[in-house]
């Protein structure tokens, strides 16, 4: 191994260890993190004559292996119900952007095949960047992730006829010019090496049917040898190997897809979904999604190191406003299609601005199109800068969306509430997996309830099974008047979001303090806020099936059920002891480690609880054990 290749190794990795921490805490996202650590680490990676292009196209596999591990999350039946989405909502956006920036750069002076030419290469957004940041946000299950997530992929589609197009648009002097390059043996175009092809020499319809087989293959194969070959493998009880059967997989399938002239993160993407329901598909996440970070993090930087500063630096008034220009364009045509879609209002904006940027795709049609004589060098550096700025504004364009357009869309509707003419004494706020458990109980006792839930879908979903269910969202004021707060006797508080159940609750234990209220608490820590907010009744939304699982295990262990359920009695009296005691000691405008009180407290205590609770569970194991 050189030393030129550790040193390049030991640059990257101190880079991004040293830039995402910071950025992480200060709230920016890794990637905006990893995008300052390529620009930072630029000048090394030019003094150790680093070919960041090359580096680019490696670090690419990240893309491809992100795309598997979002496959694996999905089914074949996810992805059927997305297709309106994938192929009239992504259509629509490469089409539209395609001919509007052509028309712009028509206005600009461009010759109609450039401009043609630089409308696909910018209508293509970032999956890299748009799926890590939807990631890590939370973002990809809601309508503007599902949404944003629809069109990635039908870009990552589209790229495969524009490659076939792109050509049709050569023109003949730039041919020229390129010709006695391509005779030196040094064209751009031309690769060294290993480049194999199953297309090469084939016909618009032959090249159709081994593209098809090809997908077929890699259905059939991520459907039926999946299975059997880890079943295989892990027979040898080699983590190792199991790990490099998984990156073998992968691997093949980009390679496959490559020699036939297809996306290989469209491929990866369908063999993960058709993998989605192997018993192995867990093992597969959790052995990929690390090389996964460690080769998207070596893309990021190198786009952020990628950057023409001297280019930049002559041209910057120019390529900033070509930049911004392009993502207000873009931006549009999205929200445009956002509201086409009927997206909610939140939603529009996270749709409009996390795609508003050009992706990576971008670098490879852009040397594809001077290769071919399309665009003129001079002008796919230009391009080239847009492309690199505007991904490094995207991280912002989603702190923008984060700090400023989502908190203005939180409690908002897009439709009007219901009008509740319900006179039931107990109000049920949520209808999901716990509120609908509580309503059922309720409902088959034979007491009649109020509920109010704020999605559309899930109302529809009850409405269809005969369920009465009202559109509104219980943390306003006037619908909780509305559905007769003020004569109940019980609220259960069963919506989504920490900070809006603690609110809610505090509303109503100060305003109407004769209703019971029960709250749902996501863990440990919201118990003490909402008990200190006045809430007396709260239930930890995952406690009770941890019992029963604590109680599970025990019998596993040997115990009988009545000793299982007796030591689980003892520990959860142990348990709410504890609560009890340190929710005096809790202020909820004091983050808990900075608390004295109670951080004194609990350290007092621990120990107490601890022989407290081993005295009480003191039951005599079993012999055997």
């Amino acid at each position: 191994m050189s030393s030129e290749f550790m040193l390049i190794a030991l640059v990257l990795f101190m880079g991004g260890v040293i830039a995402v921490p910071i950025a992480s805490r200060l709230g920016l996202g890794s990637v905006l993190g990893y995008l300052i650590a390529g620009i930072a680490l630029s000048p090394v990676l030019l003094w150790a004559g680093t070919d960041v292009i090359s580096l680019q196209h490696f670090a690419e596999f990240g893309v491809v292996m992100m795309l598997f591990l979002v496959g694996l999350e999905m089914s074949p039946r996810a992805l059927w119900d997305m297709r309106a989405r994938i192929f009239v909502l992504g259509g629509l956006q490469v089409a539209g952007t395609t001919l509007l920036v052509a028309a712009v750069a028509l206005m600009l002076g461009q010759p109609w095949t450039i401009a043609l030419a630089i409308g696909m290469v910018l209508a293509l957004s970032s999956t890299a960047i748009v799926n890590q940041t939807l990631n890590e946000k939370g973002l990809l299950r809601c309508d503007g992730g599902h949404a944003s997530f629809s069109v990635l992929l039908f870009q990552d589609i589209a790229v495969i006829p524009m490659l076939v197009f792109i050509p049709l648009l050569a023109m003949p002097e730039l041919r020229e010019a390129l010709a006695p390059v391509a005779a030196s043996g040094h064209d751009a175009g031309d690769h060294s090496g290993l480049n194999v092809s199953l297309v090469d020499g084939l016909v618009g319809w032959q090249v159709a049917i081994v593209s098809f087989a090809t997908i077929a293959a890699v259905v059939a194969g991520g459907h039926f040898l999946t299975d059997p070959i880890f079943r295989f493998v892990s027979r040898t009880r080699l983590r190792e190997l199991f790990v490099s059967t998984a990156l073998m997989l992968v691997l093949a399938i980009a390679l496959l897809m490559t020699m036939v002239g297809l996306s290989p993160a469209l491929g990866t993407f369908l063999a993960g979904v058709v993998m989605a329901r192997s018993e192995y598909r867990h093992e597969l996440e959790s052995d990929i999604e690390p090389f996964k970070g460690i080769f998207l993090g070596v893309f990021f930087i190198t786009v952020g190191a990628g950057i023409n500063f001297a280019l930049l630096a002559d041209k910057l008034g120019t390529v900033l406003g070509l930049t911004f220009g392009m993502i207000f364009l873009k931006a549009l045509i999205l929200y445009g299609l956002a509201h086409l879609f009927r997206l909610k209002a939140g939603d529009k904006w996270l749709f409009a601005l996390g795609l508003a940027q050009a992706g990576e795709f971008g670098f490879v049609l852009l040397s594809f199109t001077v290769a071919n004589a399309v665009v003129p060098a001079d002008i796919a550096a230009m391009v080239l800068l847009v492309v690199a700025l505007s991904m490094l504004l995207t991280p912002l364009l989603f702190i923008l969306y984060d700090r400023v357009i989502a908190p203005r869309y939180s409690y908002r509707e897009e439709r009007e509430a219901d009008a509740i003419d319900s006179t039931a004494k107990i109000i049920i706020a949520g209808h999901g997996r716990f509120g609908g458990i509580v309503n059922r109980a309720l409902s088959a006792a034979g007491f009649a309830t109020t509920v109010v839930d704020y999605s559309s879908d899930q109302l529809e979903l009850l409405r269809k099974f005969n369920l009465r269910a009202h559109f509104g969202d219980a943390t306003r004021p006037d619908l909780l008047r509305a559905a007769g707060i003020e004569d109940a006797k019980v609220l259960v508080i069963a919506i989504d979001g920490k900070q809006a159940i603690t609110q809610l609750t505090r509303y109503v234990c100060r305003n109407y303090p004769n209703v019971h209220v029960v709250a749902r608490a996501y863990d440990r820590m919201h118990v003490y806020d909402l008990w200190s907010v006045g809430c007396r009744d709260i239930v930890r939304e995952t406690y009770d099936s941890s019992l029963r699982a604590g109680r599970s295990a025990f019998e596993a262990l040997g115990y009988n059920r009545e000793q299982a359920t007796q030591l689980m009695r003892e520990f959860e009296t142990i348990d709410r002891k504890m609560m009890l005691d340190l929710a005096d000691a809790y202020d909820i405008d004091i983050p808990v480690t900075e608390n004295e009180a109670f951080m004194a407290r609990y350290r007092e205590m621990t120990g107490e609880w601890e022989h407290e609770l081993k005295d009480r569970m003191g039951l005599s194991r079993p012999e055997e054990l």
